[in-house]
């Protein structure tokens, strides 16, 4: 039975679904004002983990992650440079995929963007203006804390400790400053602003993960995942709109990752130890290495990066790709040994056992590495068969479908770097379209024909589309290009 830790209760829990065998997922995703960096990694890659074993688990998933390219950020980002907020948001959000790939992210099923979900956040808000949790106040609408007796229950904060009345126009704040927040901000000068029924202006940062979870997903769906810094006020903030406007439980399971830390030091630029996946490529450092390294420790618990812990990742990944090497290098033909499918299973049920007991990846590896030991022993004294050593291949291969953390070719030599992002398929196609199935081909031609009269929100939301099923989109001096990403959609 799969189990995980319910931030809403405080305690592990067996997991049930709303709808038997379906699993839909909300993960808070990158707000656009900047590059990840490995902390803001360290929470997509313990999403992923935990999608690809809901999928290796049977499960139908339906995930959407949310791109925040309209906050506080963003728009003193794009002031500072004198740039229109699409223009500052678009690199970030390219780059955001562009990693995602990189790290064997499994493409989420919808990236709604908050800049085009307006008229659901505003429908919204009006709902509970309506129902009076809401109220005006200078041109911008506030949720009142007051009005809900439920606020807290996530965060664990004690109603008398709350402020009503007290407003606050920021989207993020300490926990200390507890009042109530801007669902609707009323227009200033030199900010983006949408005319609306609310009057001018724009949404609050809660407001939006509310209203596009709930288009996607429903009024109340089954998962919901962030960093332990969103508990409080972000996920407090989404879980008192969302049940004031519709009346029904917003999500049966919160779950969220611990921070982050570099050489056991909070993560500052002025210390020079934010470090993104750029700068870990520059100086030499393998992406899937890094991958390792973000999930091998328990989610729930603090994870402190350090370059030692790097360089014992690739150790550990290293073992790995020896052993795929040596496998697909058997002659020896002869019968199968009987050990090797007691072994198999003994493996698969240790790994699917640590990964049900709330995502205990270190439980799961040690099965692994363990069965990695004792095929060693039998290749040693010559008995492991080639046809053994296939079924072993293609059973670390299929562990690996929720690892992700081998290359495709992983049985090459060791040291030999597979081209990111290709496959069996070889190398990126040089013509837009070319060997693609007609209607995916045909949605290529929809996006240049997009980006030639302008439309980059058609054009991006084409391109995100398409990553969506394994196809990733090059745009180059010689032109378009594709290339089928390491990550299918489950």
């Amino acid at each position: 039975m799969v189990r995980f830790f319910n931030t809403l209760g405080g305690a592990v829990e067996p997991f049930v679904p709303i709808d038997p065998g379906r699993v839909k997922m909300y993960t808070c995703g990158p707000t656009v004002y900047d590059f990840p960096h490995i902390g803001n990694w360290r929470a997509y890659v313990f999403e992923d983990l935990l999608k690809r074993f809901l999928v290796f688990s049977g499960f139908r998933v339906t995930h959407v992650m949310n791109i925040t390219d309209v906050d506080d950020k963003t728009i003193r980002g794009a002031r500072t440079l004198g740039v229109p907020l699409r223009d500052y948001t678009l690199k970030y959000i390219e780059g955001f995929f562009r990693d995602s790939r990189t790290l064997n992210l499994s493409p989420a099923d919808h990236y709604p963007r908050a800049t085009e979900h307006i008229p659901e956040m505003v429908g919204l808000i009006e709902t509970l203006l309506a129902k009076d949790f809401a109220y005006r106040k200078d041109g911008s609408v506030y949720f009142s804390i007051a009005k809900f007796p439920g606020y807290g229950r996530l965060s664990k904060i004690r109603l008398e400790d709350l402020r009503p009345g007290q407003r606050s126009e920021a989207d993020e704040y300490e926990k200390e400053s507890v009042h109530d927040f801007a669902l609707w901000k009323g227009a200033k000068e030199g900010e983006p602003s949408w005319e609306t029924s609310l009057g001018p202006g724009r949404p609050g940062w809660h407001i939006e993960c509310s209203a596009m979870s709930s288009k996607y997903l429903g009024p109340t769906f089954d998962i919901h995942c962030g960093g332990v810094d969103n508990i409080f006020p972000h996920h407090e903030n989404e879980i008192a709109q969302s049940e004031a406007a519709n009346g029904v439980k917003f999500v049966n399971y919160w779950l969220h990752c611990h921070h982050l830390v570099v050489d056991g030091e909070k993560m500052s630029k002025s210390k020079g130890n934010v470090y993104t996946l750029a700068e870990l490529e520059a100086r030499g450092a393998d992406p899937l290495d890094l991958r390792y390294l973000l999930l091998a420790s328990h989610y729930r618990k603090m994870l402190n990066f350090t370059f030692d812990a790097l360089t014992q990742a690739a150790t550990a990944r290293r073992r790995l790709l020896d052993f795929l090497y040596e496998l697909d290098h058997v002659a020896l033909e002869a019968e199968p040994n009987p050990e090797t499918p007691r072994l198999i299973a003994a493996a698969r049920s240790g790994f699917a056992a640590g990964l049900e007991d709330d995502l205990n990846i270190s439980e799961s590896l040690a099965a692994l590495f363990t069965f990695v030991k004792n095929v060693n022993v039998l290749l040693a004294d010559g008995k492991i068969p080639r046809a053994d050593a296939g079924a072993v291949s293609a059973f670390v291969r299929s562990l690996d479908e929720v690892l992700a953390i081998l290359p495709p070719t992983a049985g090459t030599a060791p040291g030999v770097r597979a081209r990111e992002g290709a496959d069996a398929d070889g190398p990126a196609s040089p013509r837009a379209g070319q060997g693609l199935p007609e209607d995916l081909a045909a949605r290529i031609g929809d996006r240049e024909k997009a980006r030639a009269e302008k439309d980059y929100a058609l054009a991006d939301r084409i391109r995100e589309e398409l990553a969506a099923q394994g196809i990733v989109i090059e745009d180059t001096k010689d032109g378009v290009r594709w290339k089928r990403a390491r990550a299918a959609k489950p």
